[in-house]
């Protein structure tokens, strides 16, 4: 009886998806992300069984597949491999970067005419974020001994107890700036900021670090409750 352990029946799955690749390019056809993962994949599988080493397995898969050989955008999708070889004496980690090399056609047919995968697109000329926002400005002052960072869409109210500003204001607000950026707070240093209000007011979450501070953003004494401000570090 053949009992296989997950990483062989794996192995055997790669192998399977590197040879439909070996075959449909026999057939002349290019080769779409899976097949070529797979092909160049199993490649470096099998010299490292050989006994080959990582250097010597880079320089041989590294350009087996060019951008000729694949469907259009797909060298892309493939910056890097990153898989585990069986070697004689163990198994290993092998990385690859950019395994697909640039081909002799160097036309629309190796181009995505997208562009490539995962890039954005937007309309000519400049546009104006939060445009129709009723923003207001914030001095913040940052009253702790290290840097403090805010992103985009944390709750301006509920941040850092470190940051002094007016967070009944701030209630209901973000930051004025870019999805997925940030904005830094140095130590002992004021800045002002634009807040931009959250479509729903941001009611779906309590503010609740504004009860615990007054207008000016100090903290109010209360009993202890077991929270600890420094918790709310975004």
């Amino acid at each position: 009886m053949l009992n296989l352990t997950p990483t062989e029946q794996e192995r055997l799955l790669v192998f399977q998806a590197a040879e439909l690749a070996r075959r449909r390019q026999s057939r002349g056809l290019r080769l779409n992300q899976a097949e070529a993962a797979a092909f160049l994949v199993d490649e470096a599988l099998e010299h490292a069984r050989d006994g080959r080493s990582i250097p010597e397995i880079r320089e041989l898969v590294t350009g087996m597949l060019t951008t000729d050989d694949v469907l259009p955008g797909v060298a892309a999708l493939v910056p890097m491999l990153v898989v585990e070889g069986q070697f004689l004496d163990g198994t290993r980690l092998i990385t690859i970067y950019d395994p697909i090399t640039p081909g002799d056609h160097d036309d629309a047919s190796t181009v995505d005419p997208l562009g490539d995968p995962g890039t954005v697109q937007t309309r000519p000329g400049d546009i104006e974020l939060n445009a129709g926002c009723d923003g207001i400005e914030l001095e913040v002052t940052n009253t702790g001994d290290r840097a403090i960072q805010v992103s985009s869409h944390y709750l301006f109210a509920q941040t850092n107890a470190a940051l002094i500003f007016d967070r009944v204001r701030a209630a209901g607000h973000r930051l004025d700036i870019p999805s997925g950026t940030t904005v830094r707070f140095e130590p002992g240093i004021a800045q002002t900021v634009r807040l931009v209000p959250f479509p729903d007011g941001g009611a779906a979450i309590e503010p609740r670090q504004v009860a615990d501070h007054d207008r000016n953003g100090q903290p109010v004494d209360q009993e202890s409750d077991g929270r600890t401000d420094r918790d709310d570090v975004p």
